[in-house]
This record gives C-alpha cells, structure tokens and sequence, in this order.
C-alpha cells in the first residue's frame, strides 16, 4: 500500500531525528571532529526529507488530503478521500522541550566547540538595517533546529506511533517557517570548523 510506504519512509525520518537528538544530547563526550563531521553528515539528509516529504492538498474534488513527495509525485496524486494524514491535518501537539532543556544542549555544544563557535552570519533578518556581519552560534543553531525534532521524536514515542504524520506535518511546518534556513546556514560554520587548520 502507499500509505504503508510513506509510514516507513516517515519512519526512517524519525530514526534520523533520533539519531541528531542523541548526538547533541552527547556532545559534552565527543571529540571536536567526530561530532562536527556527524552533523555534517545527518543534517543534509534531514533537509532533504523535510524538503522532499511536503504535506499538500489533494487535487481538486478530492476530500482528503495527501503527502507529496518530489521522487514519487504520481503514487502521491492517487491518493484520494481519507488519504494519508487526513484526521491529523490540523491537530497540534504540545512541547516537550523547555528552556532547561534547551540552555542544556546549547551549553554543552558551546563547550566543546569553545571559540569555534562564534560565526558571521549574514542571511539574518537584522542585516537589512545593519552593513556589518551579525554574530551568531553553532550551538544557538543547533539547539534551534533539537526542539522540533526532539518534539517529533517524542510525539511519535508517546503515541506508538499513531500520530506519526500529525507530527510530521507540525515539524515540517517549523522547517518551513524556520529551521530550515538555520539548518542551511550552520552547516557554512560546521564545515569551516570540521576543515580548520586547528582540527586535530
């Protein structure tokens, strides 16, 4: 079945999720360049399955809603009335993360990447008023981008999974409105750091 498809794919979205939220849950233990290297290695696959799994409406005449992804469109447009993610469209979970948490996993990156951390950002919004770089941070970034995943991963967790796709849909939604463009541009920053002339 389709459905049961883009499940498994969701899925593999999850495992994804999970393995970035305990890699920066375990920062404080990993070396500079392990723990570099494997964000620059999870974080492009996670764009990739925001950007390519996009929650849209059916075609016209149809009562459902669907998923669509780029590498599969035409398996995606036959679904019809009670298609995938119909019942949860616009259902919202709470957090499961809160500023402790937050100010955790930003510290311990903070700490391991010491001065490292520190970049010039220039896609800020603050830029439009500003001639100079504003400064951002790796750890700031990352944590950014660790709620709504962390969020996705526990509403999965919590419900067995039967709020799969309602999750989904509310991360994507803050992929598209922020995480996003915070993913694209700590990975400049992480890949300065991983080639530096300082990495061991």
């Amino acid at each position: 079945m389709l459905e049961d498809n883009m499940r498994t794919r969701l899925y593999g979205v999850v495992g994804l999720a999970t393995e970035y939220c305990v890699r920066l849950e375990k920062a404080a233990e990993a070396e500079v360049k392990e723990f570099v290297g494997s964000m620059l290695r999870l974080l492009p696959k996670i764009y990739i399955e925001f950007m390519d799994i996009a929650p849209g409406r059916a075609a016209s005449g149809d009562a459902g809603s669907d998923m669509r992804s780029y590498d599969a469109e035409e398996d995606f447009d036959s679904l019809g009335p009670g298609g995938l993610m119909e019942e949860e469209a616009d259902e919202y979970y709470g957090s499961y993360t809160d500023e402790t948490m937050y100010d955790g996993i930003r510290s311990r990156i903070e700490g391991l990447l010491g001065e490292d951390d520190v970049f010039l950002e220039t896609f800020e919004d603050d830029m439009k008023y500003s001639d100079t770089p504003i400064a951002a941070s790796i750890s700031e970034s990352l944590a950014d981008i660790f709620q709504p995943l962390y969020d996705f991963v526990s509403i999965v967790r919590d419900s067995e999974g039967e709020h799969l796709e309602g999750a989904y849909r509310q991360c994507r939604a803050d992929f598209v409105a922020y995480w996003s463009q915070s993913l694209c541009n700590v990975m400049r920053a992480l890949n300065k750091v991983y080639f530096s002339e300082r990495d061991e």
